[in-house]
């Protein structure tokens, strides 16, 4: 049902989508930083916040866990994967397995966030482009690549922010720096054929 209940219950950033969620229940999935920064972001909006997660302890930093422990509007059910997600014309629930004593559950919810990893979509420059072993482009501060006249932005080269608006002043810094390249080339070109 993730699919089927895309944007009707279903979603991927609390920052667009949290506020749709005010004074409903809400679940998140997932166990490291995402899931629960996000989490405590909906937290602005919703009655409560369920974080579910396949493992016994988060991946988050302590600070993360610490502050989403504390929480009031917070709640926790873990060694648990969603296997099923189920509605109307909406998310009304969702099915859950516990995944050492193999019991299912349902457990009724408005909303379903799931921030389970990212994996950027850079397979085509493997052994071309420089990156990271979590997969993302790494560029400097002028989104330059390892490769001369190579610059990359957006969700490529950003493990931390993903969101549109930082990929659109990524995108522009890369524009910019790119035209200047280019610039550069043709002047430096000119030159040449010149002497």
């Amino acid at each position: 049902g993730e699919e089927e209940y895309y944007a009707r219950g279903v979603h991927y950033c609390a920052t667009c989508d949290g506020w749709f969620f005010k004074d409903k229940k809400v679940v998140i999935v997932g166990g490291g930083d995402s899931a629960l920064e996000e989490g405590l972001f909906i937290t602005r909006y919703a009655s409560s916040v369920t974080v579910i997660h396949r493992r016994d302890e988060f991946r988050a930093s302590p600070v993360l866990q610490k502050r989403a422990k504390e929480h009031p509007k917070m709640n926790f059910i873990l060694d648990t994967v969603v296997t099923e997600v189920v509605g109307t014309d909406k998310v009304t629930t969702l099915k859950l397995k516990n995944v050492k004593t193999g019991e299912e559950t349902t457990f009724d919810t408005d909303g379903l966030f799931i921030f389970i990893g990212h994996v950027p979509n850079t397979q085509m420059f493997k052994g071309q482009l420089e990156m990271s072993d979590l997969g993302y482009v790494i560029v400097n501060d002028k989104m330059e690549t390892n490769v001369e006249g190579v610059y990359a932005a957006g969700e490529i080269a950003d493990p931390h922010f993903r969101q549109v608006i930082t990929s659109a002043g990524m995108g522009a810094a890369a524009a910019i720096q790119a035209t200047r390249f280019l610039e550069a080339s043709t002047a430096e070109a000119q030159e040449a054929a010149q002497s």
